[in-house]
Protein backbone atom coordinates (compact mmCIF):
# COMPACT_ATOMS: atom_id res chain seq x y z
CA UNK A 1 0.00 0.00 0.00
CA UNK A 2 1.17 3.94 -1.13
CA UNK A 3 -0.48 6.23 1.07
CA UNK A 4 -0.59 9.30 -0.56
CA UNK A 5 -3.41 11.56 -1.09
CA UNK A 6 -5.34 9.82 1.84
CA UNK A 7 -6.79 11.57 4.53
CA UNK A 8 -5.25 9.66 7.59
CA UNK A 9 -6.22 10.51 11.69
CA UNK A 10 -3.96 9.30 14.53
CA UNK A 11 -5.36 8.34 17.12
CA UNK A 12 -2.97 9.11 19.83
CA UNK A 13 -1.22 11.66 17.60
CA UNK A 14 1.51 12.92 20.74
CA UNK A 15 3.13 10.15 21.15
CA UNK A 16 6.78 10.79 19.46
CA UNK A 17 6.33 7.87 17.10
CA UNK A 18 3.33 8.88 15.97
CA UNK A 19 3.92 12.55 15.67
CA UNK A 20 6.62 11.52 13.93
CA UNK A 21 4.50 9.59 11.39
CA UNK A 22 2.06 12.02 11.12
CA UNK A 23 4.65 14.76 9.76
CA UNK A 24 6.35 12.14 7.16
CA UNK A 25 2.52 11.46 5.85
CA UNK A 26 1.63 15.35 5.72
CA UNK A 27 4.87 15.13 3.69
CA UNK A 28 3.96 12.62 1.44
CA UNK A 29 0.87 14.38 0.57
CA UNK A 30 -1.91 13.30 2.56
CA UNK A 31 -4.56 15.19 4.96
CA UNK A 32 -3.44 14.49 8.32
CA UNK A 33 -5.27 15.13 11.67
CA UNK A 34 -5.47 13.44 15.58
CA UNK A 35 -6.33 13.53 18.84
CA UNK A 36 -4.53 12.81 22.32
CA UNK A 37 -5.20 13.38 25.54
CA UNK A 38 -2.71 15.66 26.61
CA UNK A 39 -1.63 18.50 24.87
CA UNK A 40 2.54 18.21 24.99
CA UNK A 41 5.04 19.65 23.16
CA UNK A 42 4.76 16.78 20.02
CA UNK A 43 1.38 18.00 19.90
CA UNK A 44 2.41 21.63 20.19
CA UNK A 45 4.89 20.91 17.33
CA UNK A 46 2.65 19.17 14.81
CA UNK A 47 -0.43 21.90 15.20
CA UNK A 48 2.97 24.53 14.18
CA UNK A 49 3.32 22.67 11.13
CA UNK A 50 -0.46 22.64 10.67
CA UNK A 51 -1.52 19.43 11.50
CA UNK A 52 -5.07 19.39 13.44
CA UNK A 53 -4.83 17.62 16.56
CA UNK A 54 -7.91 17.60 19.11
CA UNK A 55 -6.84 17.31 22.92
CA UNK A 56 -9.81 14.56 23.85
CA UNK A 57 -10.86 11.49 22.52
CA UNK A 58 -14.39 12.12 21.01
CA UNK A 59 -16.58 10.53 18.71
CA UNK A 60 -17.05 13.80 16.57
CA UNK A 61 -13.83 13.95 15.55
CA UNK A 62 -14.33 10.87 13.11
CA UNK A 63 -16.51 11.27 10.07
CA UNK A 64 -16.56 9.37 6.82
CA UNK A 65 -13.97 11.28 5.00
CA UNK A 66 -11.81 9.83 7.00
CA UNK A 67 -9.69 7.25 5.02
CA UNK A 68 -7.19 5.47 7.84
CA UNK A 69 -7.04 5.39 10.90
CA UNK A 70 -4.00 4.99 12.96
CA UNK A 71 -3.98 3.69 16.53
CA UNK A 72 -1.08 2.16 19.01
CA UNK A 73 -1.17 -0.93 21.27
CA UNK A 74 -1.89 1.51 24.36
CA UNK A 75 -5.59 2.38 22.69
CA UNK A 76 -7.93 0.37 24.43
CA UNK A 77 -10.77 -1.47 22.08
CA UNK A 78 -13.39 0.76 23.86
CA UNK A 79 -11.82 3.84 22.85
CA UNK A 80 -14.24 6.15 21.39
CA UNK A 81 -12.89 7.12 18.08
CA UNK A 82 -12.04 3.33 17.47
CA UNK A 83 -15.45 2.07 17.79
CA UNK A 84 -16.49 4.83 15.67
CA UNK A 85 -14.25 4.15 13.37
CA UNK A 86 -15.19 0.31 13.09
CA UNK A 87 -19.25 1.55 12.92
CA UNK A 88 -18.15 3.37 9.86
CA UNK A 89 -15.97 0.90 8.12
CA UNK A 90 -12.75 2.94 8.36
CA UNK A 91 -9.63 1.08 7.24
CA UNK A 92 -7.47 0.63 10.77
CA UNK A 93 -3.86 0.36 10.78
CA UNK A 94 -1.51 -0.03 13.92
CA UNK A 95 0.94 2.14 14.00
CA UNK A 96 3.62 -0.13 13.32
CA UNK A 97 1.84 -1.41 9.99
CA UNK A 98 1.71 2.25 8.73
CA UNK A 99 5.68 2.17 9.36
CA UNK A 100 5.62 -0.55 7.52
CA UNK A 101 4.18 0.87 4.64
CA UNK A 102 5.73 4.21 4.77
CA UNK A 103 8.98 1.79 4.65
CA UNK A 104 7.86 0.71 1.47
CA UNK A 105 7.92 4.13 -0.10
CA UNK A 106 12.17 4.22 0.44
CA UNK A 107 14.90 1.67 -1.35
CA UNK A 108 17.25 1.62 1.50
CA UNK A 109 15.24 1.57 4.69
CA UNK A 110 17.41 0.37 7.48
CA UNK A 111 15.70 -0.71 10.73
CA UNK A 112 17.44 -1.06 14.16
CA UNK A 113 16.05 -3.79 16.72
CA UNK A 114 17.28 -5.30 19.95
CA UNK A 115 16.08 -5.14 22.93
CA UNK A 116 18.03 -2.69 24.37
CA UNK A 117 20.20 0.72 22.37
CA UNK A 118 17.54 0.97 19.69
CA UNK A 119 17.40 4.39 20.29
CA UNK A 120 21.41 5.38 20.59
CA UNK A 121 22.17 3.49 17.66
CA UNK A 122 19.32 5.10 15.49
CA UNK A 123 20.40 8.24 16.88
CA UNK A 124 24.39 7.60 15.74
CA UNK A 125 23.21 6.18 12.00
CA UNK A 126 21.26 9.58 11.44
CA UNK A 127 23.85 11.71 12.87
CA UNK A 128 26.38 10.06 10.65
CA UNK A 129 23.86 10.23 7.65
CA UNK A 130 23.18 13.72 8.35
CA UNK A 131 26.84 14.83 8.89
CA UNK A 132 27.63 13.34 5.31
CA UNK A 133 24.65 14.75 3.46
CA UNK A 134 22.97 11.37 2.73
CA UNK A 135 19.96 13.48 3.11
CA UNK A 136 17.95 10.38 4.87
CA UNK A 137 14.29 10.97 6.55
CA UNK A 138 14.33 10.08 9.77
CA UNK A 139 11.55 8.18 12.59
CA UNK A 140 12.80 8.22 15.59
CA UNK A 141 12.44 6.84 19.21
CA UNK A 142 14.06 9.87 21.07
CA UNK A 143 14.88 13.71 20.38
CA UNK A 144 18.49 14.71 18.40
CA UNK A 145 20.06 18.12 18.91
CA UNK A 146 21.49 18.12 15.29
CA UNK A 147 17.30 17.74 13.86
CA UNK A 148 16.87 19.47 16.97
CA UNK A 149 13.47 16.67 17.52
CA UNK A 150 13.13 12.99 16.39
CA UNK A 151 11.83 13.11 12.88
CA UNK A 152 13.63 14.68 9.84
CA UNK A 153 12.75 14.33 5.92
CA UNK A 154 15.10 13.60 3.40
CA UNK A 155 15.43 13.50 -0.10
CA UNK A 156 17.41 10.48 -0.77
CA UNK A 157 16.50 6.38 -1.00
CA UNK A 158 17.53 6.13 3.04
CA UNK A 159 14.87 5.80 5.73
CA UNK A 160 16.26 5.39 9.15
CA UNK A 161 14.09 3.76 12.28
CA UNK A 162 13.74 1.66 14.87
CA UNK A 163 11.95 -1.61 15.06
CA UNK A 164 9.96 -3.05 18.48
CA UNK A 165 9.41 -6.56 19.00
CA UNK A 166 6.85 -5.88 21.54
CA UNK A 167 3.71 -7.58 19.76
CA UNK A 168 5.82 -8.64 16.77
CA UNK A 169 5.24 -4.99 15.72
CA UNK A 170 8.42 -5.33 13.54
CA UNK A 171 7.16 -8.16 11.76
CA UNK A 172 5.70 -5.70 9.60
CA UNK A 173 8.66 -4.39 8.14
CA UNK A 174 10.87 -5.29 5.01
CA UNK A 175 13.97 -3.17 5.80
CA UNK A 176 16.37 -3.62 3.11
CA UNK A 177 18.95 -3.46 6.12
CA UNK A 178 18.82 -4.00 9.52
CA UNK A 179 20.75 -4.49 12.74
CA UNK A 180 19.84 -6.46 15.62
CA UNK A 181 22.27 -5.41 18.82
CA UNK A 182 20.87 -7.85 21.57
CA UNK A 183 18.24 -10.14 22.43
CA UNK A 184 16.94 -10.33 26.05
CA UNK A 185 14.09 -11.03 27.65
CA UNK A 186 11.81 -8.15 28.48
CA UNK A 187 8.25 -7.68 27.69
CA UNK A 188 6.97 -11.02 28.82
CA UNK A 189 3.60 -10.16 29.39
CA UNK A 190 3.35 -11.04 25.40
CA UNK A 191 6.28 -13.07 25.10
CA UNK A 192 6.23 -16.40 26.78
CA UNK A 193 9.50 -16.45 27.25
CA UNK A 194 13.17 -16.05 26.04
CA UNK A 195 12.82 -18.61 23.26
CA UNK A 196 10.04 -17.26 22.15
CA UNK A 197 11.34 -13.58 21.99
CA UNK A 198 14.16 -15.09 19.77
CA UNK A 199 12.32 -17.04 17.14
CA UNK A 200 10.71 -13.44 16.58
CA UNK A 201 13.81 -12.38 16.22
CA UNK A 202 14.88 -15.07 13.52
CA UNK A 203 11.24 -13.86 11.98
CA UNK A 204 12.38 -10.28 11.66
CA UNK A 205 15.85 -10.96 9.97
CA UNK A 206 14.40 -13.55 7.46
CA UNK A 207 12.67 -10.14 6.29
CA UNK A 208 15.17 -7.95 6.11
CA UNK A 209 15.89 -8.27 2.20
CA UNK A 210 19.88 -7.35 1.82
CA UNK A 211 22.32 -6.73 4.77
CA UNK A 212 21.62 -7.85 7.98
CA UNK A 213 24.45 -6.57 11.39
CA UNK A 214 23.97 -9.07 14.42
CA UNK A 215 25.63 -9.16 17.47
CA UNK A 216 28.29 -11.87 17.28
CA UNK A 217 26.81 -13.27 20.31
CA UNK A 218 23.68 -13.83 19.05
CA UNK A 219 24.87 -15.46 15.36
CA UNK A 220 23.52 -19.02 15.58
CA UNK A 221 20.09 -17.67 15.24
CA UNK A 222 20.34 -16.83 12.07
CA UNK A 223 20.57 -17.99 8.61
CA UNK A 224 21.02 -14.97 6.66
CA UNK A 225 22.34 -14.71 2.86
CA UNK A 226 24.06 -11.06 3.90
CA UNK A 227 25.20 -11.22 6.93
CA UNK A 228 28.02 -9.49 9.37
CA UNK A 229 28.68 -9.85 12.75
CA UNK A 230 30.34 -6.71 15.86
CA UNK A 231 31.83 -7.60 19.17
CA UNK A 232 34.29 -7.51 21.40
CA UNK A 233 36.31 -10.36 19.60
CA UNK A 234 35.31 -13.82 17.46
CA UNK A 235 32.91 -11.27 15.15
CA UNK A 236 33.82 -9.64 11.92
CA UNK A 237 33.85 -6.03 12.93
CA UNK A 238 35.65 -5.75 16.26
CA UNK A 239 36.64 -3.01 19.11
CA UNK A 240 39.44 -3.45 20.40
CA UNK A 241 41.95 -1.37 22.88
CA UNK A 242 38.74 0.08 24.10
CA UNK A 243 39.85 3.08 27.09
CA UNK A 244 38.17 6.80 28.52
CA UNK A 245 39.43 9.61 28.78
CA UNK A 246 38.06 13.15 29.71
CA UNK A 247 34.43 11.70 30.20
CA UNK A 248 35.47 10.36 26.14
CA UNK A 249 35.21 7.16 25.07
CA UNK A 250 37.90 5.80 22.28
CA UNK A 251 38.60 2.34 20.38
CA UNK A 252 39.95 0.51 17.39
CA UNK A 253 37.67 -0.49 14.87
CA UNK A 254 38.94 -3.91 12.71
CA UNK A 255 37.46 -6.14 10.31
CA UNK A 256 38.06 -9.29 11.26
CA UNK A 257 42.33 -8.75 11.50
CA UNK A 258 42.57 -5.74 9.39
CA UNK A 259 42.25 -2.59 10.99
CA UNK A 260 39.66 0.02 9.54
CA UNK A 261 39.93 3.39 11.73
CA UNK A 262 40.26 4.92 15.35
CA UNK A 263 37.01 5.77 16.93
CA UNK A 264 36.24 8.26 19.61
CA UNK A 265 32.61 9.06 21.14
CA UNK A 266 31.11 10.51 23.64
CA UNK A 267 29.34 7.75 24.49
CA UNK A 268 29.53 5.76 27.48
CA UNK A 269 29.96 2.38 28.60
CA UNK A 270 30.99 -1.13 26.65
CA UNK A 271 27.30 -1.22 25.76
CA UNK A 272 27.38 1.70 24.16
CA UNK A 273 31.01 0.91 22.15
CA UNK A 274 28.90 -2.14 20.58
CA UNK A 275 26.14 0.36 19.44
CA UNK A 276 28.42 2.70 18.23
CA UNK A 277 30.83 -0.44 16.44
CA UNK A 278 27.19 -1.84 15.07
CA UNK A 279 26.54 1.82 13.21
CA UNK A 280 29.73 1.65 11.74
CA UNK A 281 29.57 -1.65 10.92
CA UNK A 282 26.92 -0.99 8.50
CA UNK A 283 28.64 1.68 7.17
CA UNK A 284 31.15 0.18 6.25
CA UNK A 285 28.78 -2.72 4.16
CA UNK A 286 27.29 0.23 2.48
CA UNK A 287 29.77 1.23 1.67
CA UNK A 288 30.14 4.50 3.13
CA UNK A 289 33.59 6.48 3.76
CA UNK A 290 34.34 4.89 7.28
CA UNK A 291 37.21 7.27 8.08
CA UNK A 292 34.43 10.30 7.51
CA UNK A 293 31.55 8.50 9.23
CA UNK A 294 34.10 7.92 12.50
CA UNK A 295 35.29 11.00 12.37
CA UNK A 296 31.47 12.61 12.84
CA UNK A 297 31.08 10.76 16.03
CA UNK A 298 33.38 13.65 17.51
CA UNK A 299 30.67 15.90 17.25
CA UNK A 300 27.19 13.23 18.36
CA UNK A 301 24.76 14.39 20.98
CA UNK A 302 23.08 11.37 22.27
CA UNK A 303 19.17 11.08 22.26
CA UNK A 304 17.79 12.74 24.97
CA UNK A 305 17.65 10.07 28.21
CA UNK A 306 20.59 7.96 27.19
CA UNK A 307 22.69 8.57 30.03
CA UNK A 308 22.39 12.55 29.54
CA UNK A 309 24.01 14.59 31.69
CA UNK A 310 21.41 16.93 33.51
CA UNK A 311 23.66 19.14 35.28
CA UNK A 312 25.41 19.97 38.80
CA UNK A 313 23.98 20.42 41.95
CA UNK A 314 26.53 22.03 44.25
CA UNK A 315 29.43 19.57 43.71
CA UNK A 316 27.33 16.81 42.43
CA UNK A 317 26.64 15.95 38.84
CA UNK A 318 23.46 14.54 37.86
CA UNK A 319 22.39 12.35 35.28
CA UNK A 320 19.64 10.51 33.67
CA UNK A 321 18.77 7.48 31.63
CA UNK A 322 15.57 5.55 30.31
CA UNK A 323 16.44 2.49 31.50
CA UNK A 324 13.99 0.31 32.96
CA UNK A 325 15.35 -3.38 32.01
CA UNK A 326 17.21 -4.95 34.48
CA UNK A 327 20.25 -5.17 32.02
CA UNK A 328 20.15 -1.80 31.23
CA UNK A 329 20.13 -0.78 34.57
CA UNK A 330 23.27 -2.57 35.58
CA UNK A 331 25.10 -2.05 32.52
CA UNK A 332 24.42 1.92 32.98
CA UNK A 333 25.38 2.13 36.81
CA UNK A 334 28.92 -0.05 36.54
CA UNK A 335 29.82 2.55 33.62
CA UNK A 336 29.14 5.48 35.98
CA UNK A 337 30.79 3.69 38.99
CA UNK A 338 33.63 3.29 35.96
CA UNK A 339 33.80 6.16 34.50
CA UNK A 340 33.46 8.88 37.53
CA UNK A 341 34.11 6.85 41.07
CA UNK A 342 31.68 8.63 42.86
CA UNK A 343 29.46 7.62 45.51
CA UNK A 344 26.30 6.68 43.05
CA UNK A 345 22.73 7.73 44.45
CA UNK A 346 20.18 6.17 41.89
CA UNK A 347 16.51 7.06 41.76
CA UNK A 348 14.75 4.45 39.86
CA UNK A 349 10.54 3.86 39.24
CA UNK A 350 9.91 0.72 37.80
CA UNK A 351 7.74 0.66 34.55
CA UNK A 352 4.98 -1.89 34.08
CA UNK A 353 3.58 -4.23 35.84
CA UNK A 354 4.04 -7.11 34.26
CA UNK A 355 7.88 -6.19 33.83
CA UNK A 356 8.56 -5.75 37.41
CA UNK A 357 6.93 -9.17 38.42
CA UNK A 358 8.44 -11.24 35.63
CA UNK A 359 11.48 -9.54 35.96
CA UNK A 360 11.60 -9.34 39.90
CA UNK A 361 14.77 -11.16 40.78
CA UNK A 362 16.82 -9.47 37.93
CA UNK A 363 15.84 -6.33 39.09
CA UNK A 364 16.60 -7.17 42.54
CA UNK A 365 20.67 -7.71 41.36
CA UNK A 366 20.69 -4.69 38.81
CA UNK A 367 21.71 -2.39 41.52
CA UNK A 368 24.69 -3.42 43.05
CA UNK A 369 26.99 -0.72 41.29
CA UNK A 370 24.65 1.91 43.55
CA UNK A 371 25.77 2.74 46.65
CA UNK A 372 21.91 4.37 47.59
CA UNK A 373 18.71 3.37 46.05
CA UNK A 374 15.69 5.05 45.78
CA UNK A 375 12.55 3.48 44.27
CA UNK A 376 9.71 4.66 43.52
CA UNK A 377 6.31 3.36 42.95
CA UNK A 378 5.55 1.55 39.64
CA UNK A 379 4.40 2.94 37.19
CA UNK A 380 1.41 1.09 35.62
CA UNK A 381 1.54 2.08 31.95
CA UNK A 382 -0.94 0.34 29.65
CA UNK A 383 -1.75 -1.95 32.20
CA UNK A 384 -4.00 -1.71 35.34
CA UNK A 385 -3.00 -1.72 38.96
CA UNK A 386 -2.80 -5.90 40.48
CA UNK A 387 -1.78 -6.20 44.18
CA UNK A 388 0.48 -9.58 43.15
CA UNK A 389 3.36 -6.99 42.80
CA UNK A 390 4.36 -3.69 44.17
CA UNK A 391 7.94 -1.58 44.52
CA UNK A 392 8.25 -2.42 48.33
CA UNK A 393 8.48 -6.16 47.23
CA UNK A 394 11.60 -5.22 45.26
CA UNK A 395 13.32 -2.72 47.81
CA UNK A 396 12.96 -5.51 50.15
CA UNK A 397 14.97 -8.06 48.09
CA UNK A 398 17.22 -5.41 47.06
CA UNK A 399 18.26 -5.00 50.96
CA UNK A 400 19.41 -8.46 51.31
CA UNK A 401 22.37 -7.03 49.06
CA UNK A 402 22.06 -3.25 49.97
CA UNK A 403 20.81 -1.87 53.01
CA UNK A 404 20.76 1.72 51.62
CA UNK A 405 17.60 1.28 49.87
CA UNK A 406 14.84 3.45 50.16
CA UNK A 407 11.05 3.91 49.01
CA UNK A 408 9.93 7.02 48.89
CA UNK A 409 6.51 7.63 46.95
CA UNK A 410 6.34 10.74 47.45
CA UNK A 411 7.92 13.01 44.58
CA UNK A 412 8.99 15.85 47.15
CA UNK A 413 10.80 13.58 49.71
CA UNK A 414 12.94 12.38 46.71
CA UNK A 415 13.90 15.99 45.80
CA UNK A 416 14.14 16.89 49.22
CA UNK A 417 16.95 13.51 49.90
CA UNK A 418 18.51 14.42 46.77
CA UNK A 419 19.40 18.05 48.22
CA UNK A 420 21.29 16.60 50.54
CA UNK A 421 23.85 15.26 48.36
CA UNK A 422 26.06 18.58 48.22
CA UNK A 423 29.77 16.63 48.33
CA UNK A 424 31.71 16.62 44.83
CA UNK A 425 32.39 12.58 46.18
CA UNK A 426 28.51 12.28 44.87
CA UNK A 427 27.02 11.06 41.79
CA UNK A 428 23.61 11.18 41.08
CA UNK A 429 21.21 9.54 38.14
CA UNK A 430 17.87 9.15 38.09
CA UNK A 431 16.24 5.90 35.47
CA UNK A 432 13.01 4.89 33.82
CA UNK A 433 10.96 5.14 30.96
CA UNK A 434 8.93 7.41 32.54
CA UNK A 435 9.35 11.83 34.10
CA UNK A 436 11.73 10.34 36.81
CA UNK A 437 14.20 12.90 35.85
CA UNK A 438 12.13 15.58 37.08
CA UNK A 439 13.60 14.72 40.59
CA UNK A 440 16.76 15.63 39.15
CA UNK A 441 15.98 18.73 37.46
CA UNK A 442 14.35 20.30 40.35
CA UNK A 443 17.28 20.14 42.19
CA UNK A 444 19.55 21.54 39.59
CA UNK A 445 17.14 24.56 38.74
CA UNK A 446 16.94 25.30 42.88
CA UNK A 447 20.63 25.79 42.73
Amino acid sequence: MVIKDKNVHFIGIGGISMSSLALILKDLGNIVSGSDINNNENVKKLQNCEISVSIGHKKGNISKKIDIIVYTSAISEDNVELKKAKELNIKLLKRSELLGFIMKNFYKSIAVSGTHGKTTTSSILSHIFLKMNLSPTLSLGGNIDIIAGNTYLGKSDYFITEACEYKNNFLNFNPYASIILNIDADHLDFFKDLDDIKKSFTRFSDNTSNILVVNAKDKLLFNHKNMYTFGISDADFIAKDIYYYNSTCHFKMFFKDEFICDVSTPLLGEFNVLNTLSALSLCCVLGIDIDLASNTLKTFKNAKRRLEYKGVYKNAPVYDDYAHHPTEISKTLATLKTVFKKRLTCVFQPHTFSRTKELLNEFSTSFDDADTIIITKIYGAREKFTDEISSEMLVDLIKKRNKNVLYMESFDDIVNYLKTLTSNENLVVTMGATDIYKAGESIINMI
